[in-house]
């Protein structure tokens, strides 16, 4: 595509006619200053608790909001080019390691681990970035061709938000009635009364414009206030924390067992907020987890003498010993439900070369399938040049901030190329369950390099962290790619959107993070960075377990390396890691074929990687979310017409959205030395900026 062609697909007419931009400069702008907001919201609840949203609708809805108030409103093909914008903007602090990796590495101990803590500069920061910011971007549109045009995957959320963006512009539901849909061209005026009549007989006629309408009249009349008092209320419990911190650390049971054993309440209404859009089965998974890890088996560590230090300490308190259950529980959890799609993946790659099948008009019955002309995809050229830059770029990069005693530039090269398979399985996974399974991919990855490089543990967390943000990144675009599908938008124009966003995001997240460690300890009190040690305590175990093997013939392996190692796993955690691994393993597989089934016990079947986080987390983190998932469950079942919850969606959007940005105002008074106003009721000393807290 020439420069003259490409500028001209930039003008507001360009789309499915003269009337219906796509890919305008005012929805890139909406779309990065939503993403932005989101980027700062995530970072703080990753660093937080290591759990963040995608926020696809709350990104959609939002942008519908803004819009309203414009003299001439977006299409929804803009609203589209907005929401994509705003993901692949809001969701870098987890592709790009903010809220695990990089606090990971400023963990490492050269005693313990053969390396003095990595601490990054902003420019290294934004160097390290730039390494995975676009790999997954271009890694999308061939995936797009499979899993959304050939094999037709749900992707519940992104179906979600197609319907909604059809609710809100008043259009017809999407159809996803069908498993393969004929595909259609561009009309000319005179035929769309014609094709309009065609696509409505195979679209099933559903009596659904009472409820369309009364969701249309929610969002348009009452949405803005909803957003504004509950983004104003977030942001002054926020403020208020601030200033009076016990406001965000209530003891539970009194100032004993908050200080000994973590046991206390952060009323965050974005927490709240979080426990809505995740909704009742998970947090309830969650907060199980809470309940078996900080009620029984942190007190049984303790009192056996297993756990001898601090409860809250990572390394020999009863948090560091409920952490290798956690990890089990996720790896057996991310694996057992990864099995059925790997398999299935498998099956369909050798079919070709069974006896009796052929391919025969295999590839016109794909093109026929796609629903985009050649003009509005993402031309093959583009996607192959852009692979091959992104690869090696991110590569080199790598190589000049870590340099090659942190890791080889062959390693890179393979983590690259893993995170590249991997996200095939994990986008087939996302697009069946809704559940992107990175954690799990992740811990495949960092097992591979421990095998390939054993004995480097700053390689084996990098190279993981390459190969499971490519797996997250194309994950979380693909949903947005399966809205656009199902509203008919631009797959180049939401490309294009992708791009943009990433690239914004790499200076904002960095700056961001870089501001966050100047005014706070990470991990510290305020932003413990839990899933930081899932990363280093996996990798420490995988160095210990191949490095406890003899390796006589191997060069530079001898005494000096096995006495860096940790030796071995805390005293009885791993006959416990066996038994929850084997317990959630079982419960994976039947949660998966109870799906597979849409039998309506699979939803409430616990789901491993929320019971782990319930693990990970102290209680303050899980209960605030559960009180957001009983909200959703009883307006949803007892409230809302026809199970709706589309007022919903939007004051939890205004709680998560109220915090993330004040605590931007937060993070400059801290800078600026403003300390808090009093630490009245904070006997336990656990509360974010107490003067107590930060000397613990």
């Amino acid at each position: 595509m020439s420069i003259t062609n490409w500028f001209s697909f930039l003008k507001p007419g360009t789309g499915l006619s003269s009337s219906q931009p796509e890919f305008t400069l005012r929805a890139v702008l909406l779309g990065l200053a939503i993403g932005c907001l989101i980027c700062f919201t995530n970072l703080s609840l990753g660093l937080q608790s290591g759990w963040i949203s995608m926020m696809s609708i709350q990104s959609a809805l939002m942008g519908f909001l803004i819009s309203r108030t414009l003299p001439v409103p977006l299409t929804p093909q803009e609203i589209i080019v907005v929401q994509t914008t705003a993901v692949a903007t809001g969701t870098m602090p987890l592709a790009a390691g903010f809220v695990g990796i990089l606090p990971a590495l400023t963990l490492l101990s050269e005693v313990r681990d053969g390396s003095p803590p990595i601490r990054l500069t902003w420019i290294a920061a934004v160097g390290w970035s730039c390494s995975v910011a676009f790999f997954g971007v271009f890694l999308s549109p061939p995936i797009r061709k499979q899993v959304i045009i050939e094999e037709q995957l749900p992707f519940p959320s992104g179906t979600a938000t197609a319907h909604l963006i059809s609710v809100l512009h008043q259009l017809p539901p999407p159809d996803t009635t069908l498993r393969h849909r004929d595909g259609y061209r561009q009309v000319e005026e005179d035929e769309e009364e014609t094709a309009s009549a065609e696509v409505i007989v195979d679209v099933p006629v559903v009596d659904e414009d009472t409820e369309d309408a009364a969701e249309r009249d929610i969002v348009e009349h009452e949405g803005w206030q909803d957003l504004i008092w509950s983004f104003a209320a977030s942001g002054f419990l926020t403020l208020a924390a601030y200033f009076y911190p016990v406001l965000f650390a209530i003891p539970l049971f009194g100032n004993y067992l908050a200080k000994e054993w973590l046991w206390y309440f952060t009323p965050s209404l974005s927490y709240v907020g979080q426990g809505v859009i995740m909704g009742f089965p998970t947090t309830l998974s969650m907060n199980l987890g809470m309940f078996v890890g900080w009620a029984i088996l942190s007190p049984l560590s303790k009192w056996y003498g297993w756990a001898p230090g601090p409860v809250g300490d990572m390394s020999n308190g009863a948090r560091g010993w409920i952490l290798w259950i956690s990890l089990g529980i996720m790896c057996a959890d991310s694996v057992v439900s990864l099995l059925p799609v790997a398999f299935e993946y498998i099956e369909d790659a050798l079919r070709p070369w069974r006896r009796g099948y052929s391919t025969i008009g295999q590839n016109d019955a794909q093109d026929k399938r796609e629903t985009e002309p050649q003009d509005r995809l993402v031309p093959n050229d583009w996607v192959v040049t852009g692979l091959i830059l992104s690869v090696t770029i991110g590569t080199f990069l790598v190589w000049i901030v870590f340099g090659n005693e942190g890791i080889k530039p062959w390693a890179t090269f393979l983590g690259f190329i893993l995170g590249g398979m991997l996200s095939i399985i994990g986008v087939r996974a996302l697009g069946e369950t809704d559940l992107n399974p990175v954690s799990g991919l992740g811990k495949i990855s960092q097992l591979f390099f421990a095998w390939i490089q054993p004995g480097n543990i700053v390689a084996n967390i990098i190279a993981g962290g390459v190969a499971e943000a490519g797996a997250q990144q194309a994950g979380d675009l693909m949903q947005d790619l399966k809205t656009g599908h199902l509203c008919h938008a631009s797959p180049r124009a939401q490309f294009f959107g992708q791009l943009i966003g990433s690239s914004v995001s790499i200076i904002v997240t960095t700056t961001a993070y870089t501001l966050y460690n100047r005014a706070y300890v990470i991990p510290g009190p305020s932003f413990p960075a839990p899933t930081a040690y899932v990363w280093l305590s996996l990798a420490r175990l995988l160095r210990t377990c191949l490095l406890d093997k003899p390796f006589s013939g191997r060069k530079g392996l001898n005494t000096a390396h096995l006495i860096l190692g940790d030796g071995q796993l805390p005293e009885n955690s791993a006959k416990f890691m066996i038994i929850f691994s084997v317990v959630f393993g079982l419960l994976s597989a039947v949660k998966s074929y109870s799906g597979k089934k849409n039998h309506w016990i699979s939803k409430w079947i616990p789901s491993g990687v929320a019971f782990a986080i319930g693990f990970l987390n102290t209680p303050s983190f899980s209960i605030a979310r559960l009180i957001g998932g009983l909200m959703e469950y009883t307006y949803r079942t007892r409230f809302a017409k026809d199970g709706g919850d589309i007022r919903l969606i939007v004051i939890a959007s205004g709680f998560v959205l109220g915090e993330g940005v004040v605590s931007i105002v937060s993070l400059i008074l801290r800078t600026l030395g403003v300390g808090v106003v009093s630490c009245f009721g904070c006997g336990h000393g656990l509360c974010g900026g107490c003067p107590a807290a930060s000397g613990m």
